[in-house]
């Protein structure tokens, strides 16, 4: 029997777009911090600002959808508040590659999992996410950059790697944070299967194939 998925309004629903809707607007925080801070040049400065004007742009759309849902969008966010900004706080970049490799690699990771939630709500919210979610350019501007500095000096590499496998390693430790306090969102991770592990396994087998396209298009080796 097919199931029918979450409908608008529903609490998994709402909790999936007010995660994604504080992603958004501290995406468009940090980017815009760090093209004032680490950018080497106006040009960067300016081609990450307007990364962090589109995260912006999006913020504004999922903040528009909840209210017309019906829910408030502070209230709606609130609960994601503190994991966000704990893994922000622990993967802040001490320079301009880190920050590219976390825009695209970071990012991308939690990106990931809101995708698979996506999955299986309603047409209209997964059609809200893909759009949201949209790359708007992110993966060439950090992937150009990263792997001209890696050909200019090769012994960076490693560095890099290993910050790509930190920032995943928190962004997974911070997101069993959220499914232990949020189960109705942890929920449509793996609805409409349940406790089908082989559904679990092909959803970890679709994030660590993402990633690791990621990682080599940045020139970098995923790693364990």
């Amino acid at each position: 029997m097919t199931e029918t998925p979450p409908a608008a309004g529903s609490s998994g629903v709402t909790d999936l777009l007010g995660v994604l809707a504080y992603a958004e607007l501290t995406a468009f925080w940090r980017l815009a911090e760090d093209a004032a801070r680490l950018a080497p040049s106006l040009t960067d400065r300016a081609a990450l600002s307007d990364l962090a004007a589109t995260e912006y742009g999006h913020f504004r759309l999922v903040r528009d959808r909840l209210t017309e849902m019906g829910a408030d969008p502070e209230e709606a966010m609130a609960p994601f508040v503190g994991a966000l900004d704990d893994w922000h706080a622990k993967t802040r970049p001490g320079d301009w590659l880190e920050a590219l490799v976390k825009a695209y690699v970071g990012t991308g990771i939690a990106q990931d999992f809101y995708r698979e939630a996506a999955r299986h709500v309603d047409a209209r919210t997964s059609g809200l996410v893909d759009e949201v979610l949209a790359d708007e350019g992110r993966s060439e501007f950090a992937v150009e950059r990263v792997r001209g500095a890696l050909g200019q000096d090769p012994k960076r590499t490693g560095r890099l790697a290993l910050w790509a496998r930190r920032m995943v390693g928190e962004a997974l430790s911070q997101g069993q944070r959220v499914a232990a306090a949020r189960p109705d969102l942890a929920a449509l991770l793996v609805e409409p299967a349940g406790e089908d592990l082989a559904e679990i396994s092909r959803m970890f087998a679709r994030l660590t194939e993402a990633h690791g396209k990621r990682m080599s298009a940045l020139g970098l080796t995923p790693g364990p």
